[in-house]
């Protein structure tokens, strides 16, 4: 919605319930002239939340749009979102064959309804993985919220395929950025209470499910037109040191554990 349409359905609607400009503004806690502004499509450097506090007294629910080259922009982002599940479908499949992967699983039950990313099953071990993926993170409440429903209604999804799973576990996984890791990073402490797993714990867990587990791991997206390329969690790796006598030092040569979650060093 353009800018004048959205001022034309402010004033539609404030008129609709018959108040006045100064009304509107009232209950909005802002000036008349700013409800007039808002209502010619004249929104210059008028705050967001002013122009959804006016919105709001109106019962008008508002959502930022971003435009890009037309309608390039969702196949940029629905292009990152496939090579990131094709990326750790792959790494599953190398890795710990014995997962069966189920792609794009949608789901409604009891009135809520989803969209589980990839729907992992471990026969073996009858553990449940739901994979949940994220090119941007925007809102972690968001995040947790959906999260917690896609691992409440685990079960019942499970038994849609003829699961029937004595763990359910969850694995986030993100897009490796710095402004992802910058969001993250600023609910650190409430998504390591709720995802204590890093990258360090998941490669090992995928062998011998044993337990549930709650993990979230950055994960390198390989920026091609295809799903080649760096398929592999995002690891640190400090430089290879020397002994004396030119022998890698045993104190300094061996890799370090993979770090998928800010924090840890």
């Amino acid at each position: 919605m353009d800018d004048r349409r959205f001022g034309t359905t402010i004033r539609t609607i404030r008129q609709r319930k018959k108040w006045r400009q100064e009304d509107l503004a009232e209950r909005a806690d802002v000036s008349p002239s700013l409800v007039s502004r808002i209502e010619r499509g004249q929104f210059g450097e008028i705050p967001l939340d002013r122009i959804r506090a006016v919105a709001g007294a109106l019962g008008v629910q508002t959502q930022l749009t971003a435009w890009w080259r037309g309608g390039d922009l969702d196949l940029l982002l629905n292009r990152r979102h496939s090579l990131l599940h094709e990326a750790v479908a792959r790494y599953i499949r190398e890795r710990a064959p014995e997962w069966m992967l189920a792609p794009e699983v949608s789901f409604s039950i009891w009135g809520e309804r989803g969209v589980i990313d990839i729907l992992a099953w471990h026969p073996g071990r009858r553990a449940l993985l739901i994979i949940e993926l994220k090119t941007d993170v925007v809102d972690v409440n968001d995040l947790l919220g959906r999260v917690d429903r896609k691992r409440r209604l685990g079960r019942e999804v499970a038994a849609q395929h003829g699961w029937d799973p004595e763990t359910v576990s969850v694995w986030i996984i993100v897009a490796d950025g710095r402004t992802n890791r910058r969001r993250v990073a600023a609910h650190s402490t409430m998504l390591r209470s709720a995802f204590p797993a890093d990258g360090r714990a998941m490669p090992g867990w995928l062998r011998a499910p044993n337990r549930a587990i709650a993990g979230l791991t950055f994960w390198r997206v390989a920026e091609r037109g295809s799903a080649t390329g760096d398929h592999h969690p995002v690891r640190r790796v400090r430089r290879v040191g020397r002994g004396e006598a030119g022998r890698p030092n045993p104190r300094t040569s061996a890799p370090q554990a993979a770090r998928f979650f800010p924090g840890d060093s």
